[in-house]
């Protein structure tokens, strides 16, 4: 069923940041092969792009990310119209989806800082994947969901990859901005390592649903293994004063 893949796990947010969520879907079918190839070209160009700038590369992903959520719900909540049933819980989980990865976005935004040229590139690239998404749900909602399932698999390595320069010194572990403090309900002596720990934990919760989405659609159900936990986080999204 699929309110099986929806229901998230209220675990202690000492157990979600200990946490090391890599795991990889095998493909299965040209559906799949052509989701995780398109996945490792972008994971290419954003290698190339930005090397190991970790936190300017978040901005432009994260961007990327809080696309596939918005469009997914849009057309799920059209279809349940035409045929007049039920969304199963799809249509909240995804815009709960998108508005966690815009959540990232602000939160890196406070830490990065990102310059005109990569505002610019943030508007272009989001322009771009926006219209290639929505017609690859319209054509194919089964490898959309199979192709965002493969972003946040990258998307969990990439973080990993963070969470190793700051430890080995080459990222300062700044503390975290007000508003991943107030998102995430953190101490006030947070740090940016502690929120690149829930991002990725939130990466990791996001990776399960959609590929659990996209093998419902094709048919074959969803991995046995349980869903990543979603990290407690606040209901009110307002920063105070």
């Amino acid at each position: 069923m699929v309110n099986s893949i929806l229901a998230p796990d209220a675990r202690a947010l000492s157990d979600e940041r200990a946490a090391e969520p890599i795991i990889h879907h095998e493909p299965h079918g040209i559906s799949d092969r052509f989701a995780l190839g398109f996945t490792k070209l972008l994971r290419f160009s954003a290698d190339t792009f930005f090397a190991k700038r970790y936190g300017h590369r978040a901005i432009v992903l994260e961007t990327v990310a809080a696309v596939p959520g918005m469009v997914g719900a849009m057309f799920t909540h059209l279809r349940c119209l035409r045929w007049m049933r039920s969304d199963e819980g799809w249509i909240r989980t995804l815009m709960e989806e998108a508005e966690n990865e815009r959540m990232h976005l602000m939160t890196f935004i406070e830490i990065a800082k990102p310059t005109w040229f990569e505002r610019m590139v943030i508007l272009a690239v989001q322009g771009v994947f926006l219209v290639a998404f929505s017609i690859l749900y319209l054509l194919s909602a089964r490898t959309a969901h199979r192709v965002v399932g493969y972003f946040e698999e990258e998307a969990v390595t990439s973080y990993t990859l963070y969470l190793q320069e700051i430890d080995e010194g080459r990222s300062p572990n700044v503390p975290a901005p007000a508003i991943a403090r107030h998102y995430w309900q953190m101490a006030d002596d947070a740090t940016l390592r502690d929120v690149v720990l829930l991002v990725r934990a939130d990466e990791a919760h996001h990776r399960d649903v959609n590929h659990g989405f996209a093998s419902t659609l094709g048919g074959t159900g969803h991995d046995a293994r349980p869903i990543a936990p979603y990290p407690v986080h606040a209901t009110e999204l307002s920063v105070g004063a």
